[in-house]
């Protein structure tokens, strides 16, 4: 793990795994959302830095990032991973969260994602760069949200598969 971290600056250009990927300013939303999916039709959203959700192609939450923290799937459970540094090298710290706290995640990101599927269906937001150019990757990005807001879970492993 790198001991300097860096704002993930333009995903558009540099998310290459995200065969199909596109930036949408969102009303609300102080930073370009950057959705994509992968080969294997998982999909990962990022609103800005903070937070990230990368799901798995069953639609199950399988990494996160958010408030700084990284968060993935064990076991259908989630794990919260901080980092701490010393002068030679960073370590993660794992965590598992509780119901309550997980419950509390998932609400969280649900939440976050309803109110992207709602500007995707209302059709206010602009897109600012799509690849491949010819794609529509906010309608897929719509599909996806349709089938699963409302229905999220934690996967068992952090893979997409």
């Amino acid at each position: 793990m790198a001991r300097q971290e860096s704002d993930r600056e333009d995903l558009l250009r540099e998310a290459t795994a995200l065969v199909e990927r596109a930036e949408l300013m969102i009303p609300g939303e102080p930073e370009p959302v950057t959705v994509g999916f992968r080969r294997d039709s998982s999909l990962s959203i990022y609103f800005g830095g903070d937070p990230v959700y990368q799901f798995n192609t069953a639609g199950e939450l399988r990494r996160a990032f958010a408030d700084g923290l990284l968060y993935k799937a064990e076991r259908g459970r989630l794990v919260q991973l901080s980092r701490e540094r010393s002068e030679t090298e960073v370590s993660l710290v794992r965590q598992e969260l509780s119901d309550a706290r997980t419950n509390a995640f998932l609400a969280a990101a649900q939440t976050r994602l309803a109110k992207l599927d709602e500007s995707l269906a209302a059709g206010e937001f602009q897109t600012s760069g799509q690849v491949p150019a010819e794609g529509d990757v906010p309608a897929r990005v719509r599909d996806w949200l349709r089938a699963h807001v409302g229905t999220l879970t934690v996967a068992n492993r952090p893979n997409t598969r």
